[in-house]
């Protein structure tokens, strides 16, 4: 009996080391890893107007860096410091800063007309653009940009917020995407990563 056991036992053994070298060594392998994520393409051609009333378009900027933040003028809770932590960030680079075009971007073109912008952006810095287009426009960059936007419903009260991402994008001067940051980050903080770029 107990020879029995003995050999069904170096049987097991045996069919187990023969499918380990046959057909079973693939156990022992490393395994596939496991494919990239697809990465998000961000930035790209873009059609609006800026707050002189000049239609432009992303190759009007072509040859210095766009930093790009998104939002509206009647926002209530981060805009305002978006575009100061902007300009305080473009003050702290100093001459290396005048290589930077600073960009708003409204989600809000029903409101933030030619007129309105043009007496809002010269509240931040003197270099800040503000752009705004149609309502098919401004879909078109927000959808380059990977940004969140949307209206709540108004019938027709002026008075509505608009829900939006607050990021804040560093373009180069090819027009390729570099870095994104948020609209939080003190403008210190912005300046040196901005610089890295740079």
């Amino acid at each position: 009996m107990r020879l029995l056991r003995t050999v069904r036992w170096a049987a097991w053994v045996a069919v187990a080391v023969s499918l380990l070298l046959a057909g079973g060594a693939w156990l022992l392998r490393d395994p596939a890893p496991a494919p990239a994520p697809a990465a998000i393409a961000i930035g790209g051609p873009f059609a609006l107007t800026d707050h002189l009333g000049r239609a432009v378009s992303d190759q009007d900027y072509r040859g210095a860096y766009m930093l790009i933040y998104f939002g509206y003028i009647n926002c209530p809770d981060i805009c305002v410091p978006a575009l100061d932590n902007m300009s305080a960030a473009l003050d702290a680079l100093g001459t290396a800063g005048d290589a930077i075009q600073p960009i708003f971007i409204t989600v809000d073109p029903l409101r933030d007309t030619v007129e309105a912008l043009a007496g809002y952006v010269p509240n931040f810095h003197p270099r800040l653009v503000g752009l705004t287009g149609t309502t098919r426009q401004t879909e078109a960059v927000a959808a380059a940009y990977s940004v969140f936007f949307e209206a709540e419903a108004h019938a027709g009260d002026d008075d509505y917020p608009v829900g939006h991402s607050g990021y804040v994008y560093l373009i180069g001067p090819d027009g390729e995407y570099l870095t994104v940051m948020s609209h939080a980050k003190a403008g210190a903080a912005m300046a040196a990563k901005i610089k890295e770029f740079l």
